[in-house]
């Protein structure tokens, strides 16, 4: 039988493309059918990502579309560990992707569930993921900035520009957090940062696909 071979690039963007549809797709039926009041949520921050795929098919389909997302991540970053080299950095990096992984899973997994146990892992989910995964990105970078030729200082720069954005949301919700008084302006900046962040992640991912894309990376599966 003859071997079968993965593009590697395939995997950051079906991670990128699962996490904009999912959340877009959960936001338009919630919309649709009445949960949610009409608005942008980047910019009037009228509903937080979670609000938006808490209710009905928006709900399901979610969780359909980031399940497979969150055992992609986990394979992603294991195999991003092993492009940038062995040693601990590189098995710390496998271990970041792997908890951002499986708390993207626990999120998703509860996501729409009632109760003070569902506040609690929303906000297990939500800060593991993006706090281990935003590691995870950082690390690779410093990893891959010793061996980055001169074609790939470009990607490797919008790569560190994304993660320099995504800084800067959050130290302005702590900021906001600290000095607003008025609760609904704070939770309307908190969700339309949360947008922001969900849409900066996928934009990583993105040009981490380019990447490896122009690098013809396979990985070779034996039948």
């Amino acid at each position: 039988m003859a071997q079968v071979a993965i593009r590697l690039w395939t995997f950051p963007l079906a991670i990128a493309l699962l996490l904009l549809v999912a959340a877009h797709l959960a936001w338009w039926l919630s919309l649709r059918a009445g949960y949610i009041e009409p608005c942008n949520p980047y910019w009037d921050g009228c509903t937080s990502i979670s609000r938006a795929a808490r209710h009905g098919l928006g709900n399901h389909l979610f969780r359909l579309l980031v399940l497979p997302c969150a055992v992609l991540l986990a394979a992603h970053w294991w195999l991003a560990s092993r492009w940038v080299g062995a040693g601990a950095p590189s098995r710390l990096l496998a271990a970041l992707g792997a908890a951002a992984a499986v708390a993207l899973g626990v999120y998703a997994v509860f996501l729409g569930t009632e109760g003070a146990a569902y506040g609690f892992l929303r906000r297990y989910g939500i800060t593991v993921f993006f706090g281990c995964g935003y590691l995870a990105q950082l690390l690779f970078l410093r990893r891959w900035r010793g061996s980055v030729r001169s074609l790939q200082r470009i990607p490797w720069g919008a790569m560190l520009a994304v993660c320099i954005a995504m800084l800067l949301l959050g130290a302005v919700n702590v900021v906001a957090d600290a000095l607003m008084q008025d609760r609904d302006r704070q939770d309307r900046l908190e969700n339309a940062l949360e947008w922001q962040l969900g849409l900066l992640l996928a934009f990583w991912y993105l040009l981490q696909a380019w990447v490896w894309r122009a690098q013809r990376l396979l990985l070779s599966l034996d039948p």
